[in-house]
């Protein structure tokens, strides 16, 4: 009898053994697929990107009427190109309505790091950070584009250096492993999600603002 008690305990622990390794492993799993390895912080889309937005809207609030309140478009630069770091907000509920990639100026790149420089000056082929208005549309040679105006000191050469919003067909839809190409300035975006622009920045009754921060 004592036997068949201490056999029916092995059993019972060895049992809860590998139930408790089986829970342990399915966490794991869960927890890696919620939050995903990773070589930039991703705290920034649920900190760093609400703050932004906020500093957005009380811009806009500080100009009157003379802006969209309904939607901005944010570019986060800390986040590495072959990430989505472009992002579409409601302003009223400060969720994102969609995001895509965006590549940075060529001349922004610092060689041997993953860090960025920005830059206002013409022919430096750099990013330059700041509040953008989005202007008119125009037929160029990547087809229709949208005109930026430079609201501060940081970025209010844009018009003369023609930075831009456009799309190229080097810019990939996805997210991928390595960085995306970049662009000699401008906020360039991949053909298919540009398209997806369109109609929400053409059918603000008043112009959107874009904000690029890093």
């Amino acid at each position: 009898m004592i036997k068949l008690y201490f056999i029916a305990f092995i059993l019972f622990v060895a049992a809860c053994t590998y139930n408790q390794a089986q829970t342990s492993q399915l966490n794991r799993s869960d927890s890696e697929e919620i939050m995903p390895e990773s070589d930039y912080d991703s705290t920034r889309f649920l900190k760093v990107l609400p703050q932004q937005i906020e500093s957005v809207k009380n811009y806009i609030k500080s100009k009157g009427t003379f802006y969209s309140n309904q939607k901005a478009i944010l570019i986060d630069m800390r986040i590495p190109s072959k990430y989505f770091r472009l992002f579409v907000v409601d302003l009223k509920t400060g969720k994102v309505l969609s995001k895509g990639l965006c590549a940075h100026g060529s001349g922004s790149e610092i060689e041997g790091t993953d860090s960025l420089r920005f830059s206002n000056t013409p022919n430096s082929y750099m990013t330059s950070l700041g509040l953008y208005k989005i202007g008119g549309s125009y037929q160029g040679s990547f087809g229709k584009s949208y005109k930026l105006a430079g609201l501060e000191k940081s970025n209010d050469q844009a018009a003369a250096r023609a930075i831009v919003l456009h799309r190229y067909s080097c810019v990939p839809d996805e997210e991928q492993y390595y960085p995306i190409c970049n662009s000699l300035g401008c906020a360039m975006l991949s053909e298919n999600y540009f398209e997806e622009l369109i109609p929400i920045i053409d059918k603000e009754p008043k112009p959107m603002i874009l904000k690029i921060y890093y």
